[in-house]
């Protein structure tokens, strides 16, 4: 791009900046979702997400859920942390997985919604997102049962394994909550407070 486009795209920008500033408070309040219905943020048959799917299916030679979700997953998480941009916007707005696809971009909460859509595509609808949030933290971790064990993402800290549901709760700190903390679970289905 030359510098006077990249010019004319900054300022482009800025006035959209300043538009969505100004609507800022209308915008908030129109885009409020009770917890309970975060499930519809969840998206796996949308057709850009089962899109994402068959690519990372295609890797393989053949895909077999059986023999390679545990490896798909992975390659789901990298998709998501490395091709999808996070940005933090100055205004709480939800983004469906479609737009994150679309724009290239979204905020941690709307990479784990992606993320955890792609993976129900892949097959496991056991996938869940986890939310803890308190005062002065947030956390989202997506994780699938497979063959007995848990494969969780945390996009900011990477894929893990772990024996049981209990045991990825209690390294997420769900296993002793205090009153200013609260978790939930849910996705495309479910939606399950856990405190």
């Amino acid at each position: 791009m030359e510098e006077k486009e990249l010019e004319v795209l900054k300022r482009y920008n800025q006035i959209y900046l300043e538009i969505i500033m100004r609507y800022k408070d209308y915008i908030e309040e129109n885009e409020n979702l009770y917890v309970a219905e975060l499930p519809k943020l969840i998206t796996p048959y949308e057709e850009s997400v089962v899109g994402v799917a068959n690519k990372i299916k295609n890797s393989f030679p053949l895909y077999k859920y059986e023999e390679n979700f545990s490896d798909a997953f992975r390659l789901a998480y990298s998709y998501v942390k490395d091709e999808i941009l996070l940005v933090n916007l100055p205004i709480q707005f939800w983004l469906k997985p479609e737009e994150v696809i679309r724009c290239g971009a979204g905020d941690i909460f709307d990479k784990a919604t992606l993320l955890c859509s792609i993976l129900i595509a892949l097959g496991n609808v056991s996938t869940k997102l986890v939310i803890k949030a308190g005062e002065s933290e947030r956390s989202f971790v997506v994780y699938s049962e497979f063959n007995n064990h848990i494969i969780a993402a945390d996009l900011e800290k990477g894929v893990k394994e772990y024996s049981s549901r209990e045991e990825l709760f209690k390294e997420m700190g769900l296993d002793k909550l205090s009153d200013d903390i609260t978790a939930y679970e849910f996705n495309d289905k479910m939606y399950n407070s856990i405190a």
